[in-house]
């Protein structure tokens, strides 16, 4: 039994000193509110400002290519993820997950996405994809804002219904404040949700594409000057 304790204790302390902490109910806090420890990125594009994660593009840093921060914490099978989030108008983001790393280019990803854009990116008054289900650097679309859809075996998404209708899930998203994201990574079955309300849901049945772990990290796009924003990272394992 004291072994047992010992080496709980001794787990407990390495996740405290590699950025990250235990939460009641099993949660793993990602982001110590203090410093970028236990992520990697650019320091161009990435910092802490007022305990906040923060990304940002302006006139003078423009990107080429999409460059992310990227949790060094394991690589979590079936999770669940909470984390809050504020985006400028102009913002493009994204909350990567079961996601490698592309060798060819610096803080690049490609994998599975939570989409995230800012109500005056597209010049609609609103955000356009926040949300969905988008593949970085892979088969794209997965599922729109709004849509339930299987991935068949040629990494096509079927649609099967409807989450809402656009008017009701966009009156669940705060344009101009904070909002809670949440993914829910379950086998071959993903939902986002934000403020509670189910965005969309992917099964992908792909065997040759779809993943079952990888990387978390997060976005920022290029396209322009743009801040986001993330704070209260949280992770939990699930069954």
């Amino acid at each position: 039994m004291l072994y047992r304790k010992y080496i709980a204790l001794a787990a407990l302390v390495a996740l405290t000193l590699s950025g990250y902490k235990t939460l009641k109910d099993q949660y793993i806090a990602m982001f110590n509110g203090k410093d970028l420890t236990g992520w990697e990125g650019d320091p161009k594009y990435w910092r802490v400002e007022n305990g906040i994660m923060t990304g940002e593009i302006t006139p003078e840093t423009v990107i080429k290519v999409n460059t992310f921060l990227i949790w060094k914490g394991h690589a979590p099978q079936n999770f669940e993820l909470t984390v809050d989030y504020r985006i400028s108008a102009k913002g493009n983001s994204g909350v990567n997950y079961r996601s490698s790393r592309v060798d060819s280019l610096p803080y690049a990803l490609k994998g599975y996405q939570l989409d995230l854009d800012g109500k005056d990116k597209y010049g609609l008054g609103y955000p356009r994809h926040s949300g969905q289900n988008y593949e970085e650097r892979g088969r794209q679309f997965l599922a729109t804002r709004g849509q339930r859809t299987i991935i068949g075996a040629d990494g096509k998404p079927t649609f099967i219904d409807s989450t809402g209708t656009r008017a009701g899930l966009l009156s669940h998203i705060n344009y101009d404040g904070w909002n809670t994201l949440r993914i829910v990574a379950r086998g071959n079955n993903l939902k986002h949700y934000i403020n509670n309300t189910l965005m969309s849901e992917v099964t992908d049945n792909d065997p040759v594409n779809r993943r079952f772990d990888g990387l978390i990290g997060v976005q920022v796009h290029v396209g322009g000057p743009m801040k986001v924003e993330y704070k209260g990272w949280k992770l939990r394992k699930l069954e």
